[in-house]
């Protein structure tokens, strides 16, 4: 059945005591989806690393030191490449495990140079740590551990391939472990998307009531219809009858 937006406003409104308890029962399971999402909560931090003071080689001629320079304005692509292999490290399975982090469990983190966050994404040697929690505590510890981690990795790495320990690349902290913040956003979606099917299923409650009680009438007027046609006028006693004329 065709009908225009009117039209559908009037069936609504007609059938009103068809849409509004639908809507309250949806709307009631929203707010009980509302209170069963648990709360997220969400724990940074982040990193860069640096060329030591000294530069990144050691003098060949020991009377000669390298210049002082300001770690902070000395960057070149190898520090990028040296982020990058930590990203990889950090995001390794197996620490995850060392740390307690279960997969599929409560508790969750990522390691990236910023792209996964729009505030964070830039480029250089640096190294973005988040972590997601059903506690505060378990968020902020998880981060503090990845950032120890950080500095043990980088120092075994640089050990790993020999080189000399006053060229050591630094992992120094810019952003702390953050205090942890509860993200209520996946509530409110849930609980938004409940009340928005709640909407649309009263609408069309009313207009399957609508469609029903129509065809229900449309049955019941071609019943009586056919009743009427099937039953005969009864004869009337005080009528005279008529007497069929003969012509001779």
């Amino acid at each position: 059945m065709r009908m225009d937006f009117w039209g559908a406003v009037l069936i609504v409104l007609r059938r009103w005591y068809v849409v509004v308890p639908t809507f309250l029962i949806c709307i009631g399971a929203a707010i009980g989806m509302y209170a069963s999402v648990p709360l997220t909560y969400v724990s940074s931090a982040g990193i860069v690393l640096t060329i030591p003071k000294t530069g990144s080689s050691l003098p060949q001629n020991t009377k000669q030191p390298n210049p002082v320079t300001n770690p902070l304005l000395n960057f070149d692509d190898g520090l990028s490449m040296s982020a990058s292999i930590l990203i990889q490290a950090l995001s390794a399975p197996e620490v995850g495990t060392e740390l307690g982090v279960t997969p599929g469990g409560k508790t969750g983190f990522t390691v990236s140079n910023g792209s996964t966050n729009p505030e964070w994404m830039m480029s250089g040697p640096f190294v973005f740590i988040e972590a997601e929690s059903d506690t505060a505590e378990g968020a902020e510890s998880i981060v503090t551990k990845l950032v120890a981690r950080a500095k043990e990795e980088m120092a075994k790495r640089q050990a790993a391939v020999g080189a000399p320990q006053q060229t050591y690349l630094n992992a120094t902290v810019v952003v702390p472990p953050t205090t942890a913040i509860a993200e209520t956003g996946s509530k409110s979606r849930a609980a938004a998307a409940a009340a928005g099917v709640g909407l649309i299923l009263s609408f069309f409650a009313a207009f399957g009531m609508e469609s029903f009680l129509q065809a229900r009438r449309a049955k019941q007027a071609k019943a009586a219809v056919a009743e009427w046609g099937a039953v005969k006028p009864a004869p009337d006693p005080n009528r005279p009858g008529v007497s069929p004329v003969l012509h001779g």
